[in-house]
């Protein structure tokens, strides 16, 4: 089992960053490729960013490239979103995820863990 808490939402004005956390426990951290994704009100959860088990790959859809960036420290258990010139539209629960089968999981399916979400506001 891993567990998973993500911290560092809140309400941000447009053009603001934030930068989320996402704390594990229980089983050997660096052994699983992490994720974040997001949810909006009625909307499906979507895929914001992976990255590999040791760091050296990443991916993001077009929606957050350039704006948005994940990185993970294996020695304090923790892996990271940077949101930087935010919009509206990035208004979302934002869930980080663990996934032990794949080296750069994109789809929800893949992800093994779950945390419980954080909330991003960002007002226009």
């Amino acid at each position: 089992q891993v567990q998973l808490v993500e911290s560092g939402g809140g309400l941000v004005q447009a053009g603001g960053s934030l930068r989320l956390s996402c704390a594990a426990s229980g089983r050997p951290f660096s052994r699983y490729a992490m994720g974040w994704f997001r949810q909006a009100p009625g909307k499906e959860r979507e895929f914001v960013a992976a990255i590999s088990w040791r760091g050296g790959r990443t991916d993001s859809p077009d929606s957050v490239k350039g704006r948005f960036t994940i990185s993970r420290d294996n020695a304090k258990n923790t892996v990271y979103l940077q949101m930087n010139s935010l919009k509206p539209e990035d208004t979302a629960v934002y869930y980080c995820a663990a996934s032990s089968g794949s080296s750069l999981p994109l789809r929800t399916g893949e992800y093994d863990y779950w945390g419980q979400g954080t909330q991003v506001t960002v007002s226009a």
